[in-house]
């Protein structure tokens, strides 16, 4: 029985943090960056559950919830570049080259976590998921000083889905053990200014678009 618990804790852990920070997309309170975590290329693209994730993305963008997004994931080999290949997803459904930050070395959803804190600054962030990852996302990045909403993605329930639900219940275990730990990203180095230049330049077009239209209607 004290086996079963202690098995169970960590799942329990990432519901209570994370069960009342779950939106969608309708619903995601605005925030200035939205965190998309990788989920695998197929011949350089996105995947379908990334592409689900980079798409909801864009719509948040488009809608004025979020200013900036934040994509991070794996470029741990020359061939295999996640965060360009969103990158380049997001450009051609509308999101501006300039309000896209990558993060290269976000290689597992701590590291994304920790690096997005410890490195781009980030204080506050919507962060774009599968329901079935969502909760956890959610519990490391709280975990890691980011105050996070997650925006649960919908997807295909095929056999990829039910083995990420699957999974979920064992990288429970793991991502309690670094929150516990604060174990320390494979590479952190020094601040990036990205996510704050990428920030002022959203805010001074707002201010020159505000003052354009001040102008007109005082004509």
């Amino acid at each position: 029985m004290l086996g079963s618990v202690l098995a169970l804790a960590p799942a329990a852990w990432v519901h209570a943090v994370a069960d009342s920070r779950v939106r969608t997309v309708e619903d995601a309170p605005a925030r200035d960056v939205a965190m998309v975590f990788g989920a695998g290329l197929r011949e350089g693209r996105p995947g379908p559950y990334l592409a689900h994730r980079l798409d909801a993305a864009a719509e948040l963008y488009r809608a004025g919830t979020v200013k900036v997004v934040l994509v991070t994931g794996d470029n741990s080999r020359a061939e295999y570049d996640e965060p360009d290949a969103m990158r380049s997803y997001l450009v051609e459904r509308g999101v501006p080259d300039g309000r896209i930050v990558s993060d290269y070395a976000g290689f597992d959803s701590w590291d994304s976590c920790v690096r997005a804190r410890k490195i781009f600054g980030v204080e506050r962030a919507l962060l774009v998921t599968q329901g079935f990852h969502v909760r956890r996302a959610v519990a490391l990045c709280e975990a890691a000083g980011v105050d996070a909403y997650g925006v649960g993605v919908a997807g295909p329930r095929n056999a990829t889905w039910y083995y990420g639900a699957v999974r979920e219940i064992f990288a429970a275990g793991k991502a309690a053990a670094d929150a516990v730990t604060d174990r320390q990203p494979m590479f952190l180095g020094p601040r990036e200014p990205g996510v704050a230049e990428a920030l002022a330049d959203a805010r001074g077009q707002a201010d020159a678009h505000g003052r354009r239209g001040g102008a007109t209607g005082a004509e």
